[in-house]
């Protein structure tokens, strides 16, 4: 499971020229499922994600959590995240969960984020999404359990 985190001052996900969620201050993360990934790995990066001390406190040090500072979560299911480019030019996605479990999991990673205690808006799983965001810092992360 690899997690691509922008903190972010607001985003949003539009589909069909329609804004479908969108957040302030928080977290756009984009989420790949592999085809091996169990609730072990959403119990594991959902805990590390919400818990990261990536905003700032009142000195400019990054020391709060996402939890310390009251943020939201917007939630978006990327495949690409998995995609493979060691050979041609065209890139293979062979590692990305199928579809039906992909989007499982991702509802899954979504209610334990809620569970946590986070207000979480999600993108629409497999639809043609456009993401806009006004990334904070800049700060970009990526974690992969």
């Amino acid at each position: 499971m690899k997690a691509l985190i922008q903190r972010v001052s607001e985003a949003s996900v539009t589909v069909d020229n329609k804004v479908i969620s969108s957040i302030k201050r928080g977290l756009l993360i984009f989420l790949g499922i592999h085809h091996d990934d169990t609730n072990k790995h959403i119990d594991w990066l959902t805990s590390k994600i919400i818990n990261l001390r990536i905003f700032e406190d009142q000195n400019g040090k990054m020391n709060l959590s996402l939890n310390d500072v009251g943020g939201e979560i917007l939630l978006v299911s990327q495949f690409t995240l998995y995609a493979n480019c060691d050979r041609g030019r065209r890139p293979d996605f062979i590692q990305s969960a199928k579809p039906e479990l992909a989007n499982e999991m991702y509802q899954k990673f979504a209610k334990k984020l809620t569970s946590l205690g986070v207000e979480t808006k999600l993108g629409i799983f497999g639809a043609d999404m456009k993401v806009s965001l006004i990334n904070d810092g800049p700060v970009t992360i990526m974690l992969e359990k």
